[in-house]
């Protein structure tokens, strides 16, 4: 079979490749390389939000959703509200993401896009082959976001939580929402032995979307999800609404090596990669930064197994999922711990990998004396 090659092959035309195809696009080194994207749907609907916090001006806030400057916590002993700035909190649905990346990438020349089905990747020393159901292609920079579960769940060496939620959009028939502030975390409701938490975004006074969320290790029956979101309406005195859309979804909450499936030709990214921040599942825009490390990297011509994202947040990372994945149960009141002894700004900053080491100290010392003999055992364990 004939192989066609290409500098740089981009596996999926999700988040993480087409915020990696949009790094190239926007840097003059890459004007003469040969981009091929493979993606094998039409990406052209919602099937997916994604929601970050950053400061005021961002890249993509000419088609951000909606954003809010205040947010609030609930626990069963806390009730917070708090400023924002100098973040704002911005929501983003896939489908004007899609619409403005693809529209770029069309008008790219260097770019080709194909629509199939990727069977198989197989590296080759310096060269990785991309088998698809119509040819085979071939790069010494295959960048691939295929994520592969099978290795994630079959391993033991690393917990594996998910976050699994169900979202109801849904639309009252008077006013029922602030719409400047964002409720975090709602710890208020039944935990049944998990960590269950509701997450409200209020677009208008009418309109607002409510999200049930686990953080836990399987994923439940749809019922589950709708009996939940539905007992906390009618706690919220919301009895008659319309539902406009639901979404689904399921996240891995992992510190898993993803990092050791990539050679010197072929790399992992976004989810696949390792790239999801694991104590909260947040994705897109940590894959953003980590893109723009990337490209950097990509400029110096090494095998591509010589990127890493590893610091030592993904530690902290991999100590929090050891002793939530043993206390699940317990996970509302570590949450509540963090935010009532920590400025919440603090918590966002760190979450984001940028807080000194003073300051992850004084996150750590928030924990009660049982809280943190879990995490010097989790920590004991880890060495020994």
């Amino acid at each position: 079979m004939k192989k066609q090659h290409f500098d740089y092959i981009v596996c999926g035309g999700g988040a993480s490749g087409l915020l990696f195809l949009k790094a190239l696009t926007e840097d003059p080194f890459f004007n003469d390389a040969t981009i091929l994207l493979i993606e094998k749907e039409t990406k052209n609907s919602n099937d997916r939000t994604w929601c970050f916090w950053e400061e005021e001006q961002g890249a993509f806030d000419s088609i951000v959703h909606k954003e809010w400057g205040t947010a609030q916590f609930f626990s069963k002993s806390l009730h917070l509200e708090f400023d924002l700035t100098p973040l704002r909190y911005k929501m983003l649905r896939s489908q004007p993401f899609y619409k403005t990346i693809y529209d770029r990438v069309k008008k790219t020349k260097n770019i080709k896009l194909l629509q199939t089905q990727i069977l198989d990747l197989q590296s080759k020393g310096a060269v990785t082959q991309v088998i698809t159901s119509e040819e085979t292609y071939e790069s010494t920079r295959v960048i691939t976001s295929l994520y592969d579960h099978n290795a994630l769940f079959q391993q033991k060496k690393y917990p594996v939580l998910q976050q699994h939620f169900m979202g109801w959009f849904i639309e009252t028939p008077k006013a029922c929402f602030d719409p400047t502030k964002i409720l975090f975390m709602d710890f208020n409701i039944p935990q049944n032995q998990e960590t269950r938490f509701l997450y409200v975004l209020p677009f208008d006074e009418t309109h607002a979307l409510f999200e049930y969320t686990f953080f836990s290790e399987k994923v439940l029956d749809k019922k589950v999800y709708e009996e939940g979101i539905e007992d906390y309406l009618k706690k919220k005195g919301i009895d008659t609404f319309t539902l406009i859309e639901k979404e689904q979804g399921n996240i891995p909450m992992s510190c898993f090596p993803f990092e050791q499936a990539n050679t010197p030709s072929l790399l992992h990214i976004g989810t696949a990669g390792g790239w999801t921040k694991a104590s909260t599942g947040f994705t897109f825009l940590n894959t953003n930064r980590q893109v723009h490390r990337l490209i950097d990297f990509l400029k110096k011509g090494k095998p591509l197994n010589e990127f890493t994202a590893k610091n030592r947040f993904r530690f902290y990372d991999l100590l929090f999922l050891d002793v939530l994945s043993k206390y699940n149960s317990k996970g509302s009141e570590l949450f509540e711990r963090m935010f009532a002894k920590n400025d919440p700004l603090r918590i966002f900053r760190f979450l984001d990998e940028k807080t000194a080491l003073w300051e992850d100290l004084l996150i750590l010392a928030s924990f009660s004396f049982q809280q943190k003999k879990w995490f010097i055992y989790a920590l004991f364990r880890r060495f020994f």
